[in-house]
């Protein structure tokens, strides 16, 4: 019988705590250039995809993440025509964001690796998108392009891992401001901001570094259950400052026109996101 444990050391909040899988059966391990990466089968979770130990997506959950790091921003902004995606190279992001009338979506992912043993092992994260022809992947590193790139974006997703290794320079105000440089007016950017319960200066320290380039910076949260910990925040940045005081009856029509059908988001959802407990507003 053979296990995974989620390397959960990455932060001291997690010590003494740990989340096992039964694998039964390992698809692939490879060291990358960058990170150890691992795809299994669960007999519960179905395929998993783990980078230097963390759980990154299962085929059982994955949706719920996926979802709401797409469309909250996409239907708060209501006409988004150019997205870029930091990160995100297993293709979830990419998938949902496809489902809106964007025009063109740029993916920038450092690790090569995740787009070529994903597309192969884990097809149900990307869906074809990476085949749809507004898509461009470009294999490099992300904090560069944002730095060097003179396109604009209406949304910037990143979708990174935590703060270490690869994803730690995801992070900087450095990057955050260089992000700001690459929006049109209006635009918004969205961050995987980790799960307050274990990581609470992860969207703590984000706030701070967003805060000198934003009008409004704050976070709304989803429920991921293998993202251990409950609550999972994402982070929220814009000029303005009425995109996150959508109410369900402003995100209905929108959400109705779209066509599509979602497992998680619903404008009911979008709305109550940004409710904030108060232990995870007192990190803002």
């Amino acid at each position: 019988m053979t296990w995974f444990t989620e390397a959960l050391y990455a932060d001291p909040s997690h010590e003494g705590y740990a989340q096992t899988f039964y694998v039964s059966r390992e698809l692939v391990r490879r060291r990358t250039d960058f990170q150890e990466l691992v795809i299994f089968e669960t007999p519960h979770h179905g395929r998993v995809l783990a980078l230097d130990g963390v759980i990154q997506a299962t085929e059982k959950d994955e949706f719920v993440y996926h979802e709401m790091l797409a469309h909250v921003p996409l239907f708060a902004l209501g006409s988004a025509k150019r997205v870029l995606i930091v990160g995100g190279g297993d293709g979830g992001i990419l998938r949902e964001v496809l489902r809106h009338p964007v025009e063109q979506v740029r993916l920038v992912e450092i690790d090569g690796a995740v787009v070529e043993l994903c597309r192969e092992h884990l097809p149900f994260l990307s869906a074809g998108a990476f085949d749809d022809p507004r898509a461009r992947v470009i294999i490099g590193d992300g904090i560069r392009f944002v730095a060097e790139s003179m396109e604009t974006f209406d949304l910037i997703v990143v979708d990174s891992t935590d703060p270490a290794g690869p994803g730690e320079g995801l992070f900087t105000e450095a990057f955050y401001g260089d992000c700001k440089k690459r929006l049109a007016p209006g635009g918004l950017v969205v961050t995987q901001n980790g799960v307050p319960h274990f990581q609470p200066q992860e969207l703590a320290r984000s706030g701070r570094r967003l805060k000198p380039h934003f009008a409004d910076v704050g976070c709304y949260l989803a429920v991921v259950p293998t993202y251990v910990g409950g609550f999972m925040a994402l982070g929220w940045a814009t000029d303005d400052v009425g995109l996150r005081r959508l109410t369900e009856a402003d995100l209905a029509p929108r959400f109705a026109r779209a066509g599509f059908e979602t497992r998680y988001y619903s404008p009911a959802v979008h709305a109550a996101a940004f409710a904030l407990p108060p232990f995870i507003a007192a990190l803002l």
